[in-house]
Protein backbone atom coordinates (compact mmCIF):
# COMPACT_ATOMS: atom_id res chain seq x y z
CA UNK A 1 0.00 0.00 0.00
CA UNK A 2 1.39 3.40 -0.99
CA UNK A 3 -0.99 6.36 -1.33
CA UNK A 4 1.96 8.76 -0.89
CA UNK A 5 3.37 6.71 1.98
CA UNK A 6 5.59 3.69 2.49
CA UNK A 7 3.66 2.40 5.51
CA UNK A 8 0.45 3.02 7.42
CA UNK A 9 0.55 4.19 11.03
CA UNK A 10 -0.27 0.68 12.23
CA UNK A 11 2.28 -1.16 10.14
CA UNK A 12 5.80 -0.52 11.43
CA UNK A 13 7.39 -3.16 13.65
CA UNK A 14 10.77 -3.96 15.22
CA UNK A 15 11.94 -5.59 11.96
CA UNK A 16 11.58 -2.19 10.26
CA UNK A 17 14.27 -0.61 12.46
CA UNK A 18 16.82 1.25 10.34
CA UNK A 19 14.49 1.72 7.37
CA UNK A 20 13.68 5.05 5.73
CA UNK A 21 9.90 5.47 5.79
CA UNK A 22 7.13 7.94 5.08
CA UNK A 23 3.92 8.01 7.07
CA UNK A 24 0.92 10.35 6.73
CA UNK A 25 -2.01 11.14 9.00
CA UNK A 26 -3.41 13.49 11.58
CA UNK A 27 -1.24 14.99 14.30
CA UNK A 28 -3.13 13.62 17.27
CA UNK A 29 -0.99 14.94 20.10
CA UNK A 30 2.29 16.62 20.99
CA UNK A 31 3.96 15.95 24.34
CA UNK A 32 6.85 18.33 25.00
CA UNK A 33 9.50 16.93 27.35
CA UNK A 34 12.09 19.67 26.91
CA UNK A 35 12.89 22.70 24.80
CA UNK A 36 14.08 20.53 21.91
CA UNK A 37 12.53 17.20 22.81
CA UNK A 38 8.98 16.04 22.21
CA UNK A 39 6.84 13.07 21.24
CA UNK A 40 4.31 13.41 18.44
CA UNK A 41 1.52 10.89 17.84
CA UNK A 42 0.47 10.52 14.22
CA UNK A 43 -2.87 8.78 13.55
CA UNK A 44 -4.34 7.48 10.31
CA UNK A 45 -7.25 5.15 9.54
CA UNK A 46 -5.23 2.11 10.61
CA UNK A 47 -3.61 3.16 13.88
CA UNK A 48 -0.95 5.37 15.45
CA UNK A 49 2.83 5.79 15.30
CA UNK A 50 5.07 7.75 17.64
CA UNK A 51 7.41 10.34 16.15
CA UNK A 52 10.23 11.63 18.35
CA UNK A 53 11.49 15.23 18.00
CA UNK A 54 15.11 15.73 19.05
CA UNK A 55 16.35 18.95 17.46
CA UNK A 56 15.51 22.64 17.40
CA UNK A 57 14.54 22.80 13.72
CA UNK A 58 11.97 19.99 13.95
CA UNK A 59 10.66 21.38 17.23
CA UNK A 60 9.99 24.69 15.53
CA UNK A 61 8.08 22.95 12.75
CA UNK A 62 5.92 20.97 15.18
CA UNK A 63 5.15 24.02 17.35
CA UNK A 64 3.70 25.74 14.30
CA UNK A 65 1.21 22.97 13.62
CA UNK A 66 -2.22 22.75 15.29
CA UNK A 67 -3.47 19.38 16.48
CA UNK A 68 -5.57 17.44 13.93
CA UNK A 69 -3.69 18.94 11.01
CA UNK A 70 -2.77 16.32 8.42
CA UNK A 71 0.97 15.87 8.08
CA UNK A 72 3.57 13.85 6.24
CA UNK A 73 6.58 12.52 8.17
CA UNK A 74 9.70 11.19 6.48
CA UNK A 75 12.37 9.66 8.64
CA UNK A 76 14.11 6.61 10.06
CA UNK A 77 12.61 3.86 12.20
CA UNK A 78 14.38 3.06 15.45
CA UNK A 79 13.71 0.90 18.47
CA UNK A 80 11.99 2.62 21.37
CA UNK A 81 13.85 2.78 24.63
CA UNK A 82 10.57 2.65 26.54
CA UNK A 83 8.23 0.28 24.76
CA UNK A 84 4.42 0.34 24.90
CA UNK A 85 3.05 -3.23 24.75
CA UNK A 86 -0.53 -1.92 24.41
CA UNK A 87 0.16 -0.58 20.91
CA UNK A 88 0.94 -2.66 17.80
CA UNK A 89 3.62 -0.06 16.95
CA UNK A 90 4.76 0.25 20.56
CA UNK A 91 8.24 -1.19 19.92
CA UNK A 92 9.34 1.52 17.49
CA UNK A 93 9.36 5.23 16.80
CA UNK A 94 10.20 7.39 13.82
CA UNK A 95 12.97 10.01 13.92
CA UNK A 96 11.92 12.62 11.34
CA UNK A 97 14.04 14.27 8.71
CA UNK A 98 11.14 16.12 7.14
CA UNK A 99 7.65 17.07 8.37
CA UNK A 100 5.23 18.62 5.92
CA UNK A 101 1.75 19.99 6.51
CA UNK A 102 -0.70 18.51 4.00
CA UNK A 103 -3.93 19.91 5.43
CA UNK A 104 -3.80 22.66 8.06
CA UNK A 105 -6.22 22.69 10.99
CA UNK A 106 -6.90 26.40 11.29
CA UNK A 107 -8.31 26.28 14.82
CA UNK A 108 -6.38 26.23 18.06
CA UNK A 109 -9.36 24.78 19.91
CA UNK A 110 -11.35 21.72 18.82
CA UNK A 111 -15.08 21.27 19.59
CA UNK A 112 -14.10 18.23 21.66
CA UNK A 113 -11.12 16.02 22.31
CA UNK A 114 -11.08 13.54 19.44
CA UNK A 115 -10.38 10.40 21.48
CA UNK A 116 -13.04 11.38 24.01
CA UNK A 117 -15.68 12.56 21.56
CA UNK A 118 -18.26 10.07 22.85
CA UNK A 119 -18.33 12.04 26.11
CA UNK A 120 -19.32 15.22 24.25
CA UNK A 121 -22.83 16.59 23.79
CA UNK A 122 -24.64 14.69 21.00
CA UNK A 123 -25.46 17.89 19.11
CA UNK A 124 -21.77 18.79 19.02
CA UNK A 125 -20.87 15.29 17.91
CA UNK A 126 -23.37 15.36 15.05
CA UNK A 127 -22.47 18.92 13.99
CA UNK A 128 -18.81 17.94 13.77
CA UNK A 129 -19.42 14.33 12.78
CA UNK A 130 -16.34 14.32 10.52
CA UNK A 131 -14.26 14.92 13.66
CA UNK A 132 -16.26 12.48 15.76
CA UNK A 133 -15.55 9.76 13.18
CA UNK A 134 -11.80 10.28 13.61
CA UNK A 135 -12.19 8.72 17.07
CA UNK A 136 -11.18 5.05 16.70
CA UNK A 137 -13.94 4.03 19.13
CA UNK A 138 -16.55 5.65 16.86
CA UNK A 139 -14.93 4.55 13.61
CA UNK A 140 -14.90 0.88 14.62
CA UNK A 141 -18.71 0.72 14.46
CA UNK A 142 -18.68 1.95 10.87
CA UNK A 143 -16.02 -0.62 9.99
CA UNK A 144 -18.13 -3.30 11.69
CA UNK A 145 -21.10 -2.22 9.60
CA UNK A 146 -19.05 -2.53 6.39
CA UNK A 147 -17.92 -6.03 7.36
CA UNK A 148 -21.44 -7.16 8.28
CA UNK A 149 -22.94 -5.84 5.04
CA UNK A 150 -20.21 -7.59 3.04
CA UNK A 151 -20.85 -10.84 4.93
CA UNK A 152 -24.60 -10.57 4.36
CA UNK A 153 -24.06 -9.97 0.64
CA UNK A 154 -21.76 -12.95 0.35
CA UNK A 155 -24.08 -15.24 2.28
CA UNK A 156 -27.14 -14.27 0.25
CA UNK A 157 -25.28 -14.72 -3.03
CA UNK A 158 -24.08 -18.16 -1.88
CA UNK A 159 -27.72 -19.05 -1.20
CA UNK A 160 -28.62 -18.31 -4.81
CA UNK A 161 -30.15 -14.85 -4.38
CA UNK A 162 -29.73 -12.13 -7.01
CA UNK A 163 -29.04 -8.58 -5.85
CA UNK A 164 -31.46 -6.28 -7.68
CA UNK A 165 -31.88 -2.57 -6.94
CA UNK A 166 -35.37 -1.10 -6.91
CA UNK A 167 -36.53 2.52 -7.49
CA UNK A 168 -36.08 5.30 -4.96
CA UNK A 169 -38.65 7.61 -6.56
CA UNK A 170 -41.96 5.81 -6.56
CA UNK A 171 -45.67 6.21 -5.80
CA UNK A 172 -47.11 6.80 -2.34
CA UNK A 173 -48.83 3.74 -0.84
CA UNK A 174 -50.16 2.95 2.63
CA UNK A 175 -47.44 1.00 4.45
CA UNK A 176 -47.86 2.06 8.06
CA UNK A 177 -45.79 5.23 8.32
CA UNK A 178 -45.69 8.74 6.82
CA UNK A 179 -44.11 9.10 3.41
CA UNK A 180 -41.37 11.49 2.44
CA UNK A 181 -42.76 13.24 -0.63
CA UNK A 182 -40.81 14.65 -3.58
CA UNK A 183 -42.57 17.15 -5.87
CA UNK A 184 -42.59 16.27 -9.58
CA UNK A 185 -41.48 19.36 -11.56
CA UNK A 186 -42.93 18.16 -14.85
CA UNK A 187 -46.21 17.14 -13.26
CA UNK A 188 -47.55 20.07 -11.20
CA UNK A 189 -49.45 19.07 -8.08
CA UNK A 190 -48.15 15.51 -8.18
CA UNK A 191 -45.53 13.88 -5.99
CA UNK A 192 -43.16 10.97 -5.89
CA UNK A 193 -42.71 9.17 -2.57
CA UNK A 194 -39.47 7.76 -1.22
CA UNK A 195 -40.11 4.05 -0.55
CA UNK A 196 -40.90 3.00 3.01
CA UNK A 197 -39.71 -0.41 1.82
CA UNK A 198 -39.29 -2.08 -1.59
CA UNK A 199 -42.35 -4.19 -0.71
CA UNK A 200 -44.32 -3.90 -3.92
CA UNK A 201 -41.29 -3.98 -6.18
CA UNK A 202 -39.92 -7.19 -4.71
CA UNK A 203 -43.31 -8.84 -5.05
CA UNK A 204 -43.43 -7.64 -8.66
CA UNK A 205 -40.01 -9.23 -9.20
CA UNK A 206 -41.53 -12.54 -8.11
CA UNK A 207 -44.28 -12.16 -10.67
CA UNK A 208 -41.57 -11.33 -13.23
CA UNK A 209 -40.02 -14.76 -12.83
CA UNK A 210 -37.05 -14.00 -10.56
CA UNK A 211 -36.77 -16.84 -8.08
CA UNK A 212 -34.65 -15.32 -5.29
CA UNK A 213 -34.11 -11.57 -4.81
CA UNK A 214 -32.22 -9.58 -2.20
CA UNK A 215 -31.05 -6.01 -1.70
CA UNK A 216 -29.36 -3.95 1.01
CA UNK A 217 -32.26 -1.59 0.63
CA UNK A 218 -32.59 2.04 1.77
CA UNK A 219 -35.99 2.75 3.31
CA UNK A 220 -37.48 6.13 4.15
CA UNK A 221 -40.09 6.74 6.83
CA UNK A 222 -41.13 9.98 8.45
CA UNK A 223 -41.14 8.53 11.98
CA UNK A 224 -40.08 9.75 15.40
CA UNK A 225 -36.71 8.58 16.67
CA UNK A 226 -36.15 5.86 19.27
CA UNK A 227 -33.06 4.20 20.64
CA UNK A 228 -33.42 1.42 18.06
CA UNK A 229 -34.93 3.52 15.27
CA UNK A 230 -33.31 6.28 13.26
CA UNK A 231 -35.59 8.93 11.78
CA UNK A 232 -35.44 9.54 8.07
CA UNK A 233 -33.73 6.59 6.48
CA UNK A 234 -32.60 3.12 7.41
CA UNK A 235 -31.33 0.02 5.64
CA UNK A 236 -32.60 -3.53 5.59
CA UNK A 237 -31.60 -6.88 4.16
CA UNK A 238 -34.60 -7.14 1.89
CA UNK A 239 -35.31 -10.60 0.43
CA UNK A 240 -38.09 -12.46 -1.33
CA UNK A 241 -38.49 -16.03 -2.62
CA UNK A 242 -40.89 -17.40 -5.24
CA UNK A 243 -42.76 -20.68 -4.68
CA UNK A 244 -41.78 -20.36 -1.04
CA UNK A 245 -43.33 -21.02 2.33
CA UNK A 246 -42.63 -19.70 5.79
CA UNK A 247 -40.30 -22.66 6.32
CA UNK A 248 -38.18 -21.69 3.31
CA UNK A 249 -37.67 -18.16 4.64
CA UNK A 250 -36.83 -19.46 8.12
CA UNK A 251 -34.28 -21.91 6.72
CA UNK A 252 -32.38 -19.15 4.88
CA UNK A 253 -32.09 -16.73 7.80
CA UNK A 254 -31.36 -19.51 10.32
CA UNK A 255 -28.42 -20.40 8.11
CA UNK A 256 -27.25 -16.87 7.28
CA UNK A 257 -27.47 -14.95 10.57
CA UNK A 258 -25.95 -17.11 13.38
CA UNK A 259 -22.44 -17.35 11.83
CA UNK A 260 -22.37 -13.58 11.21
CA UNK A 261 -23.52 -12.83 14.76
CA UNK A 262 -21.02 -15.29 16.25
CA UNK A 263 -18.15 -13.85 14.16
CA UNK A 264 -18.80 -10.13 14.42
CA UNK A 265 -20.79 -9.78 17.63
CA UNK A 266 -19.76 -8.55 21.05
CA UNK A 267 -20.68 -12.08 22.17
CA UNK A 268 -19.53 -15.17 20.26
CA UNK A 269 -22.55 -17.36 21.06
CA UNK A 270 -25.64 -17.23 18.84
CA UNK A 271 -28.73 -19.43 18.57
CA UNK A 272 -28.44 -22.35 16.23
CA UNK A 273 -31.19 -23.55 13.94
CA UNK A 274 -34.00 -24.09 14.45
CA UNK A 275 -34.82 -20.89 16.32
CA UNK A 276 -37.51 -21.04 19.00
CA UNK A 277 -41.00 -20.37 17.62
CA UNK A 278 -43.59 -18.64 19.76
CA UNK A 279 -47.18 -17.91 18.69
CA UNK A 280 -48.07 -14.24 19.11
CA UNK A 281 -50.79 -14.82 21.73
CA UNK A 282 -48.48 -17.06 23.76
CA UNK A 283 -45.71 -14.45 23.63
CA UNK A 284 -48.05 -11.77 24.97
CA UNK A 285 -49.30 -14.06 27.77
CA UNK A 286 -45.95 -15.52 28.77
CA UNK A 287 -43.62 -12.58 28.19
CA UNK A 288 -45.90 -9.53 27.94
CA UNK A 289 -44.31 -8.65 24.62
CA UNK A 290 -44.19 -9.77 20.99
CA UNK A 291 -40.43 -9.21 21.06
CA UNK A 292 -39.33 -11.14 24.16
CA UNK A 293 -35.72 -11.30 25.31
CA UNK A 294 -35.23 -15.05 25.79
CA UNK A 295 -31.98 -14.51 27.66
CA UNK A 296 -34.22 -13.67 30.65
CA UNK A 297 -35.68 -16.67 32.52
CA UNK A 298 -38.62 -14.76 34.05
CA UNK A 299 -42.19 -15.33 32.85
CA UNK A 300 -45.47 -13.45 33.24
CA UNK A 301 -48.27 -15.21 35.13
CA UNK A 302 -51.96 -14.38 35.33
CA UNK A 303 -53.26 -13.96 38.88
CA UNK A 304 -56.59 -12.30 38.06
CA UNK A 305 -58.70 -15.03 39.63
CA UNK A 306 -56.55 -15.03 42.77
CA UNK A 307 -56.68 -11.33 43.64
CA UNK A 308 -59.92 -9.93 42.28
CA UNK A 309 -62.35 -8.91 44.97
CA UNK A 310 -59.74 -7.36 47.24
CA UNK A 311 -60.04 -3.77 48.43
CA UNK A 312 -57.26 -2.64 46.08
CA UNK A 313 -59.01 -0.53 43.42
CA UNK A 314 -56.82 -1.54 40.42
CA UNK A 315 -57.89 -5.16 41.05
CA UNK A 316 -61.53 -4.29 40.35
CA UNK A 317 -63.62 -6.71 38.26
CA UNK A 318 -62.98 -6.28 34.56
CA UNK A 319 -59.27 -5.67 34.98
CA UNK A 320 -56.60 -8.24 34.20
CA UNK A 321 -53.82 -8.75 36.76
CA UNK A 322 -50.39 -10.05 35.78
CA UNK A 323 -47.43 -10.92 38.00
CA UNK A 324 -43.70 -11.45 37.56
CA UNK A 325 -42.08 -13.38 40.43
CA UNK A 326 -38.33 -12.80 40.84
CA UNK A 327 -36.17 -14.95 43.11
CA UNK A 328 -33.06 -13.73 44.91
CA UNK A 329 -34.03 -10.08 44.79
CA UNK A 330 -31.99 -7.96 47.22
CA UNK A 331 -33.15 -4.58 45.93
CA UNK A 332 -33.95 -1.94 48.53
CA UNK A 333 -37.35 -0.27 48.68
CA UNK A 334 -35.79 2.84 47.14
CA UNK A 335 -34.37 0.81 44.25
CA UNK A 336 -37.70 -0.96 43.70
CA UNK A 337 -39.59 2.34 43.67
CA UNK A 338 -37.09 3.75 41.15
CA UNK A 339 -37.53 0.72 38.90
CA UNK A 340 -41.32 1.00 39.14
CA UNK A 341 -41.13 4.66 38.14
CA UNK A 342 -39.04 3.71 35.10
CA UNK A 343 -41.55 0.99 34.19
CA UNK A 344 -44.41 3.48 34.40
CA UNK A 345 -42.63 5.91 32.06
CA UNK A 346 -41.99 3.19 29.49
CA UNK A 347 -45.30 1.32 29.79
CA UNK A 348 -47.63 4.23 30.52
CA UNK A 349 -49.18 2.24 33.35
CA UNK A 350 -48.37 2.09 37.07
CA UNK A 351 -46.86 -1.18 38.38
CA UNK A 352 -47.10 -2.52 41.94
CA UNK A 353 -45.05 -4.87 44.09
CA UNK A 354 -44.57 -6.84 47.30
CA UNK A 355 -41.81 -8.99 48.78
CA UNK A 356 -41.73 -12.31 50.63
CA UNK A 357 -40.10 -12.29 54.07
CA UNK A 358 -38.06 -15.13 55.59
CA UNK A 359 -41.17 -16.25 57.49
CA UNK A 360 -43.19 -16.31 54.26
CA UNK A 361 -45.14 -13.14 55.03
CA UNK A 362 -45.82 -10.56 52.34
CA UNK A 363 -44.33 -7.13 53.04
CA UNK A 364 -44.03 -3.75 51.33
CA UNK A 365 -45.95 -2.26 48.43
CA UNK A 366 -49.48 -3.70 48.14
CA UNK A 367 -48.88 -6.58 50.58
CA UNK A 368 -51.63 -5.46 53.00
CA UNK A 369 -54.27 -6.13 50.34
CA UNK A 370 -53.02 -9.66 49.71
CA UNK A 371 -52.14 -11.22 53.05
CA UNK A 372 -55.54 -12.87 53.40
CA UNK A 373 -54.80 -14.73 50.15
CA UNK A 374 -51.15 -15.35 50.87
CA UNK A 375 -51.29 -19.14 50.73
CA UNK A 376 -53.03 -19.41 47.36
CA UNK A 377 -50.79 -16.74 45.78
CA UNK A 378 -47.66 -18.39 47.21
CA UNK A 379 -48.65 -21.75 45.79
CA UNK A 380 -49.67 -20.42 42.38
CA UNK A 381 -46.48 -18.39 41.88
CA UNK A 382 -44.14 -20.84 43.65
CA UNK A 383 -42.99 -18.13 46.05
CA UNK A 384 -40.19 -18.52 48.57
CA UNK A 385 -38.44 -16.14 50.98
CA UNK A 386 -36.51 -13.44 49.12
CA UNK A 387 -38.89 -13.25 46.19
CA UNK A 388 -40.03 -9.93 44.74
CA UNK A 389 -43.37 -9.99 42.97
CA UNK A 390 -44.08 -7.20 40.47
CA UNK A 391 -47.75 -6.74 39.60
CA UNK A 392 -49.53 -5.06 36.69
CA UNK A 393 -53.27 -4.34 36.49
CA UNK A 394 -55.59 -2.84 33.91
CA UNK A 395 -57.16 -3.70 30.62
CA UNK A 396 -55.61 -6.77 29.06
CA UNK A 397 -53.29 -4.96 26.64
CA UNK A 398 -52.10 -2.49 29.28
CA UNK A 399 -51.51 -5.22 31.88
CA UNK A 400 -49.56 -7.35 29.41
CA UNK A 401 -47.43 -4.45 28.24
CA UNK A 402 -46.63 -3.34 31.79
CA UNK A 403 -45.76 -6.89 32.84
CA UNK A 404 -43.51 -7.22 29.80
CA UNK A 405 -41.59 -4.07 30.70
CA UNK A 406 -41.28 -5.27 34.32
CA UNK A 407 -39.96 -8.64 33.16
CA UNK A 408 -37.36 -6.98 30.97
CA UNK A 409 -36.15 -4.49 33.59
CA UNK A 410 -36.11 -6.96 36.49
CA UNK A 411 -34.33 -9.55 34.37
CA UNK A 412 -31.53 -7.08 33.74
CA UNK A 413 -31.48 -5.67 37.29
CA UNK A 414 -31.58 -8.83 39.45
CA UNK A 415 -28.48 -11.07 39.18
CA UNK A 416 -28.94 -14.61 37.95
CA UNK A 417 -31.94 -14.08 35.70
CA UNK A 418 -30.29 -13.02 32.46
CA UNK A 419 -27.56 -14.70 30.42
CA UNK A 420 -26.37 -11.49 28.81
CA UNK A 421 -23.41 -12.73 26.77
CA UNK A 422 -25.22 -14.43 23.91
CA UNK A 423 -27.53 -13.74 20.98
CA UNK A 424 -30.87 -15.47 21.40
CA UNK A 425 -33.11 -15.53 18.34
CA UNK A 426 -36.76 -16.47 18.15
CA UNK A 427 -39.61 -16.35 15.67
CA UNK A 428 -42.94 -14.84 16.64
CA UNK A 429 -45.60 -16.49 14.48
CA UNK A 430 -49.38 -16.58 13.99
CA UNK A 431 -49.98 -12.84 14.18
CA UNK A 432 -53.58 -11.61 14.13
CA UNK A 433 -54.68 -10.57 10.65
CA UNK A 434 -56.99 -7.88 12.01
CA UNK A 435 -57.46 -5.70 15.07
CA UNK A 436 -59.85 -3.04 16.30
CA UNK A 437 -58.33 0.37 15.57
CA UNK A 438 -57.78 2.60 18.59
CA UNK A 439 -59.05 5.69 16.81
CA UNK A 440 -61.62 4.22 14.42
CA UNK A 441 -63.04 1.57 16.74
CA UNK A 442 -63.46 -0.56 13.62
CA UNK A 443 -61.73 -3.55 12.08
CA UNK A 444 -58.31 -2.72 10.62
CA UNK A 445 -55.29 -4.64 9.37
CA UNK A 446 -53.11 -5.54 12.33
CA UNK A 447 -49.80 -5.40 10.49
CA UNK A 448 -49.15 -5.98 6.81
CA UNK A 449 -52.11 -5.90 4.38
CA UNK A 450 -50.01 -7.93 1.94
CA UNK A 451 -49.93 -11.00 4.22
CA UNK A 452 -51.79 -14.18 3.34
CA UNK A 453 -54.52 -15.02 5.89
CA UNK A 454 -54.01 -18.49 7.37
CA UNK A 455 -56.71 -20.58 5.74
CA UNK A 456 -56.84 -18.39 2.63
CA UNK A 457 -60.18 -17.47 1.08
CA UNK A 458 -62.20 -20.01 3.09
CA UNK A 459 -61.47 -18.38 6.44
CA UNK A 460 -62.37 -14.92 5.08
CA UNK A 461 -65.68 -16.22 3.73
CA UNK A 462 -66.48 -17.79 7.12
CA UNK A 463 -65.85 -14.44 8.80
CA UNK A 464 -67.99 -12.70 6.20
CA UNK A 465 -70.85 -15.11 6.95
CA UNK A 466 -70.46 -14.51 10.68
CA UNK A 467 -69.36 -18.07 11.39
CA UNK A 468 -66.13 -16.92 13.02
CA UNK A 469 -64.88 -13.73 14.61
CA UNK A 470 -62.55 -11.85 12.20
CA UNK A 471 -60.28 -11.11 15.18
CA UNK A 472 -59.49 -14.84 15.41
CA UNK A 473 -58.03 -14.92 11.88
CA UNK A 474 -54.27 -15.22 11.89
CA UNK A 475 -51.86 -14.29 9.12
CA UNK A 476 -48.94 -16.22 7.69
CA UNK A 477 -46.78 -13.48 9.15
CA UNK A 478 -43.72 -13.71 11.34
CA UNK A 479 -41.27 -11.49 13.21
CA UNK A 480 -37.62 -12.23 13.85
CA UNK A 481 -36.53 -11.16 17.33
CA UNK A 482 -33.04 -11.13 18.85
CA UNK A 483 -32.33 -10.22 22.49
CA UNK A 484 -35.63 -8.39 22.79
CA UNK A 485 -35.12 -6.36 19.61
CA UNK A 486 -37.39 -6.82 16.61
CA UNK A 487 -35.04 -7.33 13.68
CA UNK A 488 -37.66 -7.87 11.06
CA UNK A 489 -41.20 -8.59 9.99
CA UNK A 490 -41.99 -10.90 7.11
CA UNK A 491 -44.84 -12.88 5.64
CA UNK A 492 -46.12 -15.31 3.10
CA UNK A 493 -47.64 -12.83 0.66
CA UNK A 494 -51.21 -12.64 -0.53
CA UNK A 495 -50.63 -13.27 -4.24
CA UNK A 496 -54.22 -14.08 -5.24
CA UNK A 497 -56.34 -11.08 -6.38
CA UNK A 498 -59.56 -12.74 -5.21
CA UNK A 499 -58.20 -13.33 -1.70
CA UNK A 500 -56.66 -9.85 -1.63
CA UNK A 501 -59.97 -8.18 -2.49
CA UNK A 502 -61.83 -10.22 0.13
CA UNK A 503 -59.20 -9.36 2.78
CA UNK A 504 -59.63 -5.65 2.02
CA UNK A 505 -63.44 -5.92 2.01
CA UNK A 506 -63.17 -6.98 5.66
CA UNK A 507 -61.82 -3.49 6.45
CA UNK A 508 -64.45 -1.68 4.33
CA UNK A 509 -62.34 -1.36 1.17
CA UNK A 510 -63.45 -2.84 -2.13
CA UNK A 511 -61.94 -3.97 -5.41
CA UNK A 512 -61.69 -0.42 -6.75
CA UNK A 513 -59.76 0.67 -3.64
CA UNK A 514 -57.28 -2.17 -4.12
CA UNK A 515 -56.83 -1.29 -7.79
CA UNK A 516 -56.31 2.37 -6.91
CA UNK A 517 -53.88 1.82 -4.01
CA UNK A 518 -51.86 -1.03 -5.56
CA UNK A 519 -52.47 -0.86 -9.32
CA UNK A 520 -49.24 -2.44 -10.52
CA UNK A 521 -49.31 -5.28 -8.03
CA UNK A 522 -53.01 -6.05 -8.54
CA UNK A 523 -52.60 -6.10 -12.31
CA UNK A 524 -49.46 -8.21 -12.12
CA UNK A 525 -51.18 -10.76 -9.88
CA UNK A 526 -53.88 -11.13 -12.56
CA UNK A 527 -51.23 -12.56 -14.90
CA UNK A 528 -50.44 -15.63 -12.82
CA UNK A 529 -48.36 -14.76 -9.77
CA UNK A 530 -46.38 -17.47 -7.95
CA UNK A 531 -46.82 -18.00 -4.22
CA UNK A 532 -44.02 -16.07 -2.56
CA UNK A 533 -42.68 -15.11 0.83
CA UNK A 534 -40.04 -12.83 2.24
CA UNK A 535 -38.60 -10.83 5.09
CA UNK A 536 -36.31 -7.83 5.63
CA UNK A 537 -34.07 -7.76 8.74
CA UNK A 538 -32.93 -4.27 9.68
CA UNK A 539 -29.21 -3.80 9.00
CA UNK A 540 -28.87 -0.84 11.38
CA UNK A 541 -30.50 -2.75 14.24
CA UNK A 542 -28.41 -5.79 13.45
CA UNK A 543 -25.16 -3.82 13.69
CA UNK A 544 -26.40 -2.09 16.85
CA UNK A 545 -26.87 -5.50 18.49
CA UNK A 546 -23.52 -6.75 17.25
CA UNK A 547 -21.66 -3.67 18.51
CA UNK A 548 -23.38 -3.64 21.89
CA UNK A 549 -24.49 -0.03 21.39
CA UNK A 550 -27.73 1.24 22.93
CA UNK A 551 -28.36 3.91 20.30
CA UNK A 552 -28.73 3.13 16.62
CA UNK A 553 -27.11 6.47 15.74
CA UNK A 554 -23.74 5.04 16.86
CA UNK A 555 -23.66 2.63 13.92
CA UNK A 556 -24.65 5.10 11.18
CA UNK A 557 -21.95 7.21 9.53
CA UNK A 558 -24.01 10.40 9.29
CA UNK A 559 -27.17 10.05 11.38
CA UNK A 560 -29.89 12.59 11.96
CA UNK A 561 -30.65 13.78 15.46
CA UNK A 562 -33.79 12.88 17.40
CA UNK A 563 -35.72 15.64 15.62
CA UNK A 564 -34.88 14.29 12.16
CA UNK A 565 -32.36 17.08 11.53
CA UNK A 566 -28.93 16.84 9.99
CA UNK A 567 -27.22 19.55 12.03
CA UNK A 568 -23.97 19.10 10.11
CA UNK A 569 -25.48 19.77 6.67
CA UNK A 570 -28.31 21.99 7.92
CA UNK A 571 -31.12 19.75 6.66
CA UNK A 572 -34.01 20.20 6.34
CA UNK A 573 -33.53 23.73 5.07
CA UNK A 574 -35.40 26.45 3.24
CA UNK A 575 -34.87 26.77 -0.50
CA UNK A 576 -34.96 29.67 -2.90
CA UNK A 577 -38.31 30.96 -4.12
CA UNK A 578 -37.24 30.17 -7.67
CA UNK A 579 -37.02 26.47 -6.80
CA UNK A 580 -40.48 26.53 -5.24
CA UNK A 581 -41.91 28.30 -8.28
CA UNK A 582 -40.47 25.65 -10.60
CA UNK A 583 -42.20 23.00 -8.52
CA UNK A 584 -45.49 24.92 -8.30
CA UNK A 585 -45.25 24.96 -4.50
CA UNK A 586 -46.32 27.73 -2.16
CA UNK A 587 -45.47 27.72 1.54
CA UNK A 588 -48.24 28.38 4.02
CA UNK A 589 -47.71 29.85 7.47
CA UNK A 590 -44.51 30.89 9.19
CA UNK A 591 -41.33 28.96 8.45
CA UNK A 592 -39.03 27.68 11.18
CA UNK A 593 -35.57 29.16 11.28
Amino acid sequence: MTQSRTHTCNELRIENVGQKVKIVGWMENVREVGSNFAFVVVRDFYGTTQVVIEDEAMMAVVKGINKESTISVEGTVRERASKNPKLPTGDIEVVPEKIEVLGKCRYNELPFEINRSREADETQRLKYRYLDLRNPAVKKNIILRCNVVAALRQAMTEHGFLEITTPILTASSPEGARDYLVPARKHPGKFYALPQAPQQFKQLLMTSGFDRYFQIAPCFRDEDARGDRSPGEFYQLDMEMAFATQEDVFAVLEDVLPPIFAKYGTYDIASKAPFTRIPYLEAMEKYGSDKPDLRIDLVVQDITALVQGTEFAPFAPGNVIKAVAVSGCEMTRKQIDKLCADVEVQAGNKPYWFKVEENGEFVGGISKFLNDRKDSITEALGLKPGYLVAVAAGKKDAAQKTAGVMRKMLGAAVPGHMDKERYEFCWIVDFPMYEIGEESGELEFCHNPFSMPSGGLDVLLKAERGEIDPLTITADQYDLVCNGVELSSGAVRNHDPEIMIKAFEMVRLGEEDVKKKFPAMYNAFCYGAPPHAGIAPGVDRMVMLLSGEESIREVIAFPMNKNAQDVMMGAPSTVEQKQLDELHIATVGELEE
